[in-house]
């Protein structure tokens, strides 16, 4: 009988040690398994975090490129005259429409018939003070390419915008009906170009220098 119970104890002492050891089996593997959740957890977190931000970066708009020299204001007159482009033209052609409507000011031409002188300048040099001519005029010089024919002044005030333009409106306002004339045919009075309708295509570019320039 001892001999019975005694085996009965050590069965019993063997299935308690087999299923402590199961447990713990099952409690390192649930410690494992927590484990591995975190990492894997953490690891799709830094994922996203990696991708927002790429994201953002990718997403956040480049500086838009400026075809303009970098350039500070200038003030011409009273018009501050930016580094543009205003109508696809930089400060060096603003600059000689800031002129053109400072000489039409002194006339008391309002802002209408300031843009129809820089819609001729642009039609005729783009705003450039040219020393040169062309076939038609090799004579002709400066932002209005006014020939030297005694008409427009001496070489030096052709070649002054500011001059330019003041013969420019001066002679302007003497055409018959000119604050209601079409632009194209009011710069075509005065300029005299082959074609009376040249300077219409320039109309929107001068209009909007102006009033960009002179709000």
């Amino acid at each position: 009988m001892a001999t019975r119970k005694s085996t009965r104890r050590t069965r019993r002492t063997r299935r308690a040690r087999g299923a402590g050891g199961l447990t713990a089996l099952r409690a390192t593997a649930t410690v494992l398994g927590v484990f591995a959740a975190l990492t894997v957890g953490l690891l799709i977190a830094g994922f996203v975090s990696i991708a927002h931000a790429g994201g953002t970066a990718a997403a956040k708009p480049a500086p838009a490129w400026n075809p303009c020299p970098e350039a500070s204001p200038v003030v011409v007159g009273t018009i501050a005259v930016p580094r543009g482009p205003v109508a696809g033209y930089c400060q060096a052609e603003l600059v000689n429409a800031a002129q053109i409507i400072n000489a039409a000011r002194s006339l008391g031409i309002g802002s209408h018939t300031q843009a129809v002188g820089v819609m001729t300048a642009i039609g005729e040099t783009r705003l450039r003070n040219l020393d040169y001519g062309d076939a038609a005029g090799p004579d002709s010089r400066g932002l209005f390419q006014q020939r030297d024919n005694g008409a427009w002044g001496t070489y030096a005030e052709r070649m002054d915008p500011y001059t330019a333009a003041l013969h420019f409106f001066e002679k302007l306002v003497k055409v018959p009906g000119w604050r209601t004339m079409e632009p194209t045919l009011l710069a075509h009075a005065v300029q005299i170009n082959s074609d009376p309708y040249y300077y219409a295509r320039f109309w929107g570019d001068a209009q909007e220098i102006v009033a960009t320039l002179a709000p």
